[in-house]
């Protein structure tokens, strides 16, 4: 496990997750309509994990899990362009119709915004969201990440080109603990692990 939090846990992925994460990577429909369909063979998923354990100075796959252990979702982070200092993030829930609207994500991005600016000596985290995307946008706003402008014609989703939003979190804006995190979460504490 890498942190609990309030209502959920991130843990990086082991390799008796892979059988349960290859066929959620290979559900196009699972990804909704916002997230790229970048589909990649089984073989190369393992040789992938086998190479680095979806864990690197490069990019990462991080498990969203209940209370209990049981998998929600992903969330990740990679490197754009080389000159940046710092990662990209991108979300995912397995199983929206059960879990959305729960909080979820926004304590994901929460604790993954403090995990990735404690390991990393970087200045800045950003956020690409399809303008049409308002449970992402709200996620956003909740988390203390800012509206930088849109990238227009940036990305070949579902057949069209599509606008991302950026949004980004400088490390003077992010929670400096793991407690702060937790302080940021909106609402009233609830339990998803039932």
């Amino acid at each position: 496990m890498l942190v609990k939090g309030r209502n959920m846990m991130l843990r990086t992925v082991q390799e008796s997750d892979l059988a349960v994460l290859y066929p959620y990577h290979t559900d196009i429909e699972g990804r909704g309509p916002y997230f790229p369909l970048y589909i990649p063979s089984e073989s190369e998923f393992r040789r992938s994990y086998q190479e680095s354990g979806f864990w690197s100075s490069q990019e990462g796959d991080v498990l969203i899990c209940d209370l209990d252990g049981r998998l929600l979702g992903v969330i990740l982070y990679f490197k754009g362009a080389p000159y940046l200092t710092g990662y990209e993030i991108g979300y995912r829930l397995f199983d929206p119709a059960a879990n959305s609207g729960r909080g979820i994500i926004t304590e994901a991005l929460l604790l993954m915004t403090y995990i990735l600016f404690a390991l990393y000596p970087i200045n800045r985290l950003e956020l690409k969201i399809v303008p049409e995307n308002k449970a992402s946008r709200r996620v956003a706003e909740k988390c203390g990440y800012q509206y930088e402008g849109t990238l227009r014609g940036a990305a070949f989703i579902r057949g069209r080109y599509a606008d991302f939003e950026v949004w980004s979190i400088l490390r003077s804006e992010a929670p400096a603990s793991l407690e702060e995190a937790l302080r940021r979460l909106p609402g009233p504490k609830e339990s998803i692990s039932k």
